[in-house]
């Protein structure tokens, strides 16, 4: 076995990831497994994860642990984000996910999660001299970063993933213009410290990680391998293609995925929304997050 190799599990509240990997000599993870299972633990709403998600969730750890098993004694970081920190049974899941297939989770919270996504971003794509605002989209939480290649500047986690953004916005199909307007409104006042750190310390673009950025590389090229630069204009241009469409029609559409599908709109608004605060040219995506974060820090 290699002894050098790493596992991560990062538990998202729409996603589970594993990672197993090493960090070669230039900073870069050269992967030997990446898996990925859309398990919505929110489905049903965050408060408390439902019987269809839990068993979901379940089932993609079982199909980790097999995968792991194969690899004899490696070391495995299991970390849960949102929807398990939030939901009523998150305790009662972890507690199963170790009884059953011997995987430790440690819940780690927002601020933990900003710090982890801004290591992966800053090892995946150059920040550069001049502030950047990092953003990484969940399903129960979004995490805002501000920082350039000296360091982070300002951090913050806020709770308005697009699973809970769909559940409290997005009741009609489609969704109307007056819903995303008060979307809009509720974020400008859950975000009110974010707001004023992008005054204080005026980013002048936007970097994505995860998720929905994604998706908008993957509509330009085929897979995000490196860093990928896309316009404002570009983003506009996919966002306002499918900004009002009914469920049926973006099913018919070939850059979504499947599993992204139902919450690509309020995603999209998401995105839309920063942008109108920084009012930033382009988006740099990132193909490095979280779990790439965590080859990079003192966790193991």
């Amino acid at each position: 076995m290699d002894t050098s190799l790493k596992a991560v599990i990062d538990l998202g509240t729409n996603t589970f990831h594993l990672l197993i990997g090493k960090v070669r000599v230039d900073g870069t993870i050269e992967e030997v497994y990446r898996k990925r299972i859309y398990v919505r633990l929110a489905e049903e709403g965050i408060s408390v994860i439902a019987d269809a998600p839990y068993q979901r969730g379940l089932l993609a750890l079982e199909k980790f642990r097999t995968v792991l098993s194969t690899l004899g004694d490696i070391h495995v970081i299991a970390l849960g984000t949102a929807a398990l920190r939030t939901a009523k049974n998150g305790s009662q899941f972890i507690e199963e996910v170790k009884s059953k297939y011997d995987i430790d989770i440690q819940l780690i919270d927002g601020m933990m999660e900003a710090n982890l996504i801004y290591e992966g971003v800053r090892h995946g794509v150059d920040l550069g001299s001049e502030n950047s605002l990092i953003m990484d989209i969940g399903g129960g939480s979004v995490e805002f970063i501000i920082a350039n290649q000296d360091g982070k500047l300002w951090s913050r986690s806020f709770p308005c993933g697009v699973a809970v953004l769909y559940r409290k916005f997005h009741k009609t199909d489609p969704i109307k213009p007056a819903a995303i307007d008060e979307m809009n409104t509720w974020l400008d006042d859950l975000c009110m410290d974010l707001l004023k750190a992008i005054e204080v310390n005026q980013p002048k673009s936007l970097a994505g990680a995860s998720g929905s950025f994604e998706v908008l590389a993957a509509s330009e090229s085929e897979e995000l391998l490196s860093p990928t630069e896309v316009s404002s204009d570009f983003f506009f241009q996919r966002y306002h293609e499918i900004k009002y469409l009914p469920l049926f029609e973006i099913e018919q559409i070939a850059w979504i995925p499947n599993e992204r599908k139902k919450l690509i709109v309020v995603s999209f608004a998401l995105i839309d929304w920063i942008i109108s605060k920084l009012h930033s040219e382009k988006i740099v995506i990132s193909p490095y997050a979280l779990k790439e974060g965590i080859f990079f820090t003192d966790l193991y």
